[in-house]
């Protein structure tokens, strides 16, 4: 929650509860992978984000090299607070690419996707799946330079009967 907004009497506790149904619900939902981390936990959630990126047309992959893109368990305050919000799927800070510089910027361009948020919003492997690409197409869009309001727009026009 934003700086100064306590959350309502229980929230926290229901939040708790939602995070470990939904981990459940995670672990449950895939297979071991053999290339499972030095752990040996499978980490499906970044073969998640790694298959978003994966299908991004390659005129677009080809210009993320200089992003790093990390995968959190979930927004810190301060994320939370960055962009105004209460629940977060997905953060870009840095330049866009269309501003003037930036392949010349001093700050370095970041993705984060989300984990919690995600296991929280989607319940099952496909719209987990669906959710995660989503929130990728998004941030890189970010990247690019695309603001919020122009990607509402977007969804809106490909959301019309007839496209």
């Amino acid at each position: 929650m934003p700086p100064g907004i306590n959350p309502p009497d229980g929230a926290d506790t229901e939040r708790r509860d939602d995070a470990a149904a939904a981990d459940e619900r995670y672990n449950d939902a895939f297979v071991e992978d053999p290339q499972a981390a030095p752990d040996g936990r499978p980490d499906p959630f970044d073969a998640l984000v790694l298959a978003a990126l994966d299908s991004l047309p390659e005129a677009f992959r080809e210009r993320l090299g200089s992003v790093a893109i990390v995968v959190e368990d979930e927004p810190t305050r301060d994320q939370l607070a960055s962009v105004g919000a209460y629940g977060l799927l997905g953060l870009y800070t840095g330049v866009p690419r269309t501003a003037y510089g930036a392949d010349h910027a001093m700050v370095t361009s970041k993705i984060t996707i989300f984990r919690g948020t995600h296991l929280r919003l989607f319940r099952d492997p496909d719209s987990l799946a669906r959710g995660v690409a989503e929130t990728v197409r998004h941030e890189v869009a970010h990247h690019f330079g695309i603001s919020d309001a122009r990607l509402d727009e977007l969804a809106r026009g490909r959301d019309r009967p007839g496209r």
